[in-house]
Formats: structure tokens, sequence, C-alpha cells
């Protein structure tokens, strides 16, 4: 496909004609912080954002999500996809929901996140602000990310754009794009790694590496009771992690008491209620009722026990858990480097 180019001044013409015909969710400042909302005009994007608060799969598995609603007669689907644009999503979070893809795809397709899913076009965006805990240029680099129909790239003098699949193509046809100069494709290129050189937080270690390490240190003990000996069970990491995927599944009953709407809600592995049970005969029963035990889990889930799966560790390195996380004990890159340090 070919590589196109925006000049700066077309730019806004672009994202408007794009509001005017469908709905496109992006970057936009929140205070002092960024989310990914509607956009109602093309002043409220921010592509030179560093990390929005929640990932983008927010758009496809939202935090509370009807499944079904119900009467006495009949159940029906909450099923309903609105064409979207996803506008100015990183590469780090296009790995993200590059996973949830194959998590929710596979075996029993959910239809649930894959419906809003494939009725939406992601572009994603250079890097151009790196957040202060990010981590991505180091960490699950055998891993390309795939989940996009365009690329786009902030050069001087305006956008170098990449459609990676028709969906992208099509894209191009609500702006003044024009085929980009050779120049203009090497600026993009030099940006691009640029802002992997500016990511300067690291991990040296081989995603192999780390996850044979990270499995051998299960049964220590010490060393896990040690790393989250200030966690507070809070679930601030998962909730704000773009690969966690776990739910929890409640009704919620009208008056009548006869319909209502059985809704998923995003869970968390660190909170002290996830792994609780109720036994048959009423007594209640918690599998991870240390906290150490779950922050342990958590971090086997992220760079050990999906690896295989995935091709790679279920982290991105976007440093959203450890600028959420109140005890500042989350950080990845903390918590790795004292394990293969331990067992070098």
């Amino acid at each position: 496909m070919r590589t196109l180019f925006l000049g700066a001044r077309e730019f806004a013409p672009f994202v408007d004609l794009l509001i005017g015909s469908t709905r496109v969710i992006g970057p936009v400042a929140k205070r002092q912080k960024f989310v990914f909302a509607e956009l109602e005009s093309s002043g409220d994007l921010r592509l030179d954002y560093d990390v929005t608060i929640l990932p983008p799969k927010k758009v496809f598995f939202p935090p509370v999500q009807p499944l079904v609603c119900f009467d006495a007669a009949s159940v029906r689907d909450c099923i309903d996809p609105v064409p979207t644009v996803l506008l100015g999503v990183h590469p780090y979070d296009v790995k993200g929901i590059d996973m949830t893809d194959l998590l929710f795809r596979e075996r029993h397709a959910d239809w649930n996140y894959l419906g809003q899913r494939e009725a939406t076009t992601i572009v994603a965006s250079g890097v151009q602000s790196v957040a202060p805990r990010a981590f991505w240029a180091s960490i699950g680099t055998e891993i390309a990310p795939v989940g996009h129909d365009a690329f786009l790239t902030a050069i001087d003098g305006g956008y170098v754009f990449e459609p990676r699949t028709p969906k992208g193509v099509a894209l191009a046809r609500h702006g003044a794009f024009r085929e980009a100069t050779p120049e203009e494709i090497a600026a993009a290129e030099r940006a691009n790694a640029e802002a992997a050189e500016r990511c300067s937080r690291a991990l040296p270690y081989t995603s192999a590496e780390i996850a044979e390490r990270v499995r051998a240190a299960f049964r220590d003990e010490a060393m896990w009771d040690a790393l989250a000996l200030d966690c507070f069970s809070c679930g601030s990491c998962n909730t704000v992690c773009p690969t966690c995927y776990c739910f929890d599944v409640r009704d919620t009953w009208n008056l009548d008491q006869t319909s209502g709407t059985r809704s998923r809600y995003w869970d968390a592995c660190l909170t002290r209620e996830f792994a609780s049970v109720t036994m048959a005969g009423g007594e209640k029963e918690n599998f991870r009722e240390h906290h150490q035990s779950r922050f342990r889990h958590r971090f086997m889930r992220k760079a050990a026990y999906l690896n295989e799966k995935l091709g790679g560790p279920a982290c991105t390195g976007c440093g959203r858990c450890a600028a959420a996380c109140t005890a500042d004990i989350a950080d990845p890159v903390r918590v790795i480097t004292t394990i293969m340090e331990a067992t070098a």
C-alpha cells in the first residue's frame, strides 16, 4: 500500500470530516492527564499525549458492559456496535489490543467484545511524548503491533500516513493526501526511532530470560513478601492495565422482579475478594488470601504464564500500573529487575 502525506494545515480539516461522518475517539486532555474520549472537534485531539489514564481497550471492553436484558418471557443480547474510528493509539496500546483480540476470539468467540472491535478502524500514531514510567522500548520487542489499520507519524510540515488495511485506505478519502516522498518516509522512521531512544527506562533482558527467572522465583516466599509488603490490594494496577481482561458478572433486577440486566464488570486479581469462593456448604474459601500471593500471581501472568500463547509477555511497557500504584510498588521494572538480580 502507498505511504501518504498530509500537510499540517490539512490535518484539522481531515479530522473534522471524519468526525462529521462517524464516531471518532481519540486522546483528549483531562486536567493534567489524558483520556480516550469521543471527539467533538479536531481541536480536542491531543496527539502529543504521553499516556492515557485508561487504555483504549475500554472502547471494546468497557468497565461496565451490559451483556443481556431479560424479562419473564425472553432474553435479548445487548450487542450494538457503532462504526468508530479510534485515532491516535500508541504502538504499545495496539499490542494490548492485539492480545485482548486473541484472548476474546479463541475457543468461544466473545462477540460482546468483538462486535465493537470489528466495527472500529484503528489509526495508530507515533509517540511524541514519553511517559515518565514507560519502558515500552525494551519489553516484548520481538512482538510487532499488528491490530491497526493505519499508522500516523508527525514530522515537520505534516503527517506521514501509512495505510495497513483496506479500512485504513478508506480513511484517506476524507483528506487532501498525496503520496509521501522518500525524504518524508525517512523523516517518519527517524521520528519513531528517536521516540524509542527517549524511552530510556529499560529491562535489559530478553522475554525468554524474564519468563524463565520469574517462574523460577515462584517459591521464593521471602522475596515476594518483600516485593508485596506495602500492597493495599486496591487493584489499581489491574484497572489501568491494557492486557488485563478478567471480569465479574452480575444481575441487576428491576422493581418488577421479573426483568433486569446481566452485565460484566472489570475485576482485579489484586483485590481480596477476587479469589474468594463460596463452597457448597456455604463456607467461604480464599485460595489467594494473602496479598503476597496475589501480587506474585499478577507478575507470573504478565511475565511468564501467557508468553507461549501471546508470543511474548502480557505487558506492553506502558507504565500505567507504576503510575497508578498508591504504594509505588507495582512498577514491573522494579519487580522484574529485583528478580533478575536475585537469581543471576
